[in-house]
């Protein structure tokens, strides 16, 4: 397999049928994104959501212990 840059400026019926073309992304033509705000809400089954809830339950409350923990140490609930 032999690779060719771009800038050797030839024409694609040119190259060799084991040849590739190697081009930088920066050399490479333009393409079109993805519009975001056309597309809707993505279909999800029911475990899906499940399993969604339950990572928000779960960062809830690992956000909640670390503000317990915090507190704790600044020594809001008395001396241990």
């Amino acid at each position: 397999m032999n690779f060719m840059p771009a800038t050797m400026n030839l024409n694609m019926t040119e190259v060799p049928e084991n040849h590739y073309f190697v081009v930088h992304p920066l050399d490479d033509v333009e393409e079109e994104k993805v519009d975001t705000s056309t597309l809707g809400p993505m279909p999800m089954t029911t475990s899906v959501k499940v399993s969604l809830i339950a990572l928000r339950g779960y960062l809830a409350l690992m956000v909640l212990l670390v503000f317990y923990h915090v507190m704790d140490l600044a020594g809001v609930f008395g001396k241990h």
